[in-house]
């Protein structure tokens, strides 16, 4: 573990640098150079977090923000909560998931944006591109963080620190920051990455896991969550140190079958390694809404929308499951969910709207405030016309038959080129119109 001028604790952090920052802004301090110059011993496993990346990027695209609190998502005069914030929103207390009521509160002075996925997932791109440049190890768990395997190999020798400042440069050219753990274990580079915010490098080298780990709290390891946090607190357990003294009952009583685990990686011993990235398991849309929806037409409406934006995204990543899902929030908080398996798998929003209308109706009544819905497609394959064994024009349904598929396919590509250009909102049902 290195003590750095700038700060204490194991961590590098570059003096406060403004968006595209060149290489030379993340000049190591002596430090960090003579670490460089030890041989690192083990593996090398970094965790990437990018710093308050939805206000980042907000930032980014309108500089008139730098500097000032930035809250994304929610709204102040509606229900919803934060979705994230700029560190000078944190320093009034805002923070992610905050009801936006209570976020407006603490800083009322703050700009509220709204998100811009499309926007996120260009720039998360950027950066994954940078790390799978360098290794093929990399397996990336949200759209803002991603571990990477950088253990010196004949393709790239160079040491973990060296190659960890240079990720950091490169992510700052793209207009944006990130920290990094960077240690032997998953475990450790996690915690590492969240250790000093933002733009930290904080670095555990093999044979000091040990001490890092022992003073920091039990809730600072991952998986392990506020409840049990709060099992542990009521043993007196409030540190990994003490954590890794507690006998194995006592652990298996708040962990269960993944005790040993638990036990272990607070000692710092974790032998997981890095594997690429897991396919897709599904994709969906929720949506909450300001006023509970009470009418048949609001929920079609509704669904309608959130059928043709799982669609579109399904085609964009070029995926097609066969089960649909939806779920349904009461204005009590009660919840629902109610899935339906097809003959064949579909991208379309025509295929699915009606499917989620129906499986609506199937559990809710109109007069019953609905909270929130949501849309999910799952188990993947490709897209199949299935005609039936005896269809011929009089008993064939129209829109399975292949000419009626062709055209609906060509519809909705054309569709779909208009609000890649234009914006989602650029093309809208008549229906929803003439109402409005």
């Amino acid at each position: 573990m290195i003590d750095t001028p700038t700060n204490t604790g194991g961590e590098y952090v570059p003096d406060r640098v403004p968006a595209a920052a060149p290489a030379a802004a993340f000049a190591a301090p002596p430090e960090l150079t003579l670490l460089e110059s030890t041989p690192w011993s083990g593996r090398a496993i970094i965790h990437l977090d990018l710093d308050a990346f939805f206000a980042a990027v907000a930032q980014l695209d309108n500089p008139e923000l730098r500097g000032r609190p930035v809250i994304v998502g929610g709204d102040p005069t509606r229900r919803g909560v934060v979705s994230t914030c700029s560190y000078e929103a944190r320093a009034y207390g805002v923070r992610s998931a905050m009801p936006a009521a209570t976020a407006r509160r603490l800083c009322p002075d703050a700009v509220w944006v709204a998100c811009d996925f499309d926007r996120y997932r260009q720039l998360s791109g950027a950066v994954m591109d940078i790390l799978h440049a360098l290794t093929p190890r990399v397996r990336q768990v949200s759209i803002d963080e991603a571990f990477a395997d950088i253990t010196p190999d004949v393709n790239d020798p160079r040491h973990p620190v060296t190659v960890a400042r240079d990720i950091l440069a490169r992510v700052a050219e793209l207009g944006i920051t990130a920290s990094i753990g960077l240690s032997t274990s998953m475990t450790l580079a996690k915690i590492g990455s969240d250790f000093h915010k933002p733009r930290g490098l904080t670095v555990i080298p093999a044979g000091t896991e040990a001490a890092f780990l022992r003073d920091l709290p039990v809730e600072k390891m991952s998986g392990i969550g506020p409840k049990a946090t709060a099992q542990l607190h009521a043993l007196r357990v409030n540190t990994l140190g003490e954590l890794c003294a507690l006998d194995r009952s006592s652990a298996t009583k708040i962990f269960g079958k993944n005790a040993d685990v638990m036990l272990e990686r607070a000692r710092g011993i974790d032998a997981r390694a890095v594997v690429s990235d897991d396919p897709v398991k599904s994709v969906s849309k929720e949506v909450t809404f300001a006023r509970d929806i009470r009418s048949a037409e609001q929920v079609r409406d509704a669904l309608l929308d959130i059928s043709a934006a799982v669609a579109r995204r399904l085609r964009k990543a070029g995926l097609a499951g066969r089960t649909i899902t939806l779920k349904l929030r009461f204005g009590d908080f009660t919840t629902r969910t109610v899935s339906r398996t097809l003959d064949t798998a579909t991208d379309n929003e025509h295929t699915i709207a009606p499917v989620v209308i129906a499986a609506a109706h199937s559990i809710w009544g109109p007069g019953k405030g609905i909270r929130l819905l949501g849309v999910g497609v799952s188990h993947f394959g490709s897209v199949e016309l299935q005609t039936r064994l005896f269809d011929d024009e009089r008993g064939a349904d129209p829109g399975d038959t292949p000419a009626a598929r062709a055209k609906l396919d060509a519809l909705t590509d054309s569709l779909d080129a208009i609000k890649d250009k234009f914006g989602e909102a650029s093309i809208r049902p008549g229906r929803r119109v003439e109402r409005e």
